[in-house]
């Protein structure tokens, strides 16, 4: 019950925080009909809303990951970060092959199975990146682009 109190408690404290930079945020002279600060007030409300769950009702006895589970969610964070890296030299199909079939190994270890995953997710999200949302990211970054 108190490592939820202490959670919550910390997540109070970023969300506050997370809320006041959003009454910081300058707008602009063209700015939407919805604001610039309208999307990071509601991500900070419902972060503090969250956090006071875990104050007010915490779990009676958290059960706590074992070592192995530990090492494979801090494997998971370091190939986040070096997936955000990589982006801007490689482009998004290497990292986000690479980083999907890493992670896809992480959670089930069969290689196979992740080397494709890898690879199947990074052409696919890039697709739908590049043509349904109509973000334009370079594919192999200054890998062809010089």
């Amino acid at each position: 019950m108190v490592s939820d109190r202490i959670f919550g408690l910390g997540i109070i404290f970023v969300a506050l925080f997370y809320l006041w930079s959003a009454a910081n945020i300058q707008i602009g002279f063209l700015s939407d009909p919805v604001g610039s600060r309208t999307f990071p007030y509601l991500i900070g409300g419902i972060a503090l809303l969250c956090a006071l769950v875990f104050v007010v009702r915490p779990d009676p006895d958290p059960v706590w990951p074992r070592l192995p589970t530990l090492v494979r969610i801090v494997a998971a964070i370091a190939v986040m970060y070096l997936f955000s890296q990589t982006l801007k030299p490689l482009g998004f199909i290497i990292p986000a092959a690479i980083a999907s079939g890493v992670l896809s190994y992480l959670i089930s270890p069969r290689l196979l199975a992740s080397a494709l995953t890898g690879i199947g997710l990074s052409i696919g999200l890039f697709i739908a990146f590049n043509s349904a949302l109509g973000l334009s990211l370079s594919p192999f970054g200054r890998l062809i682009t010089g």
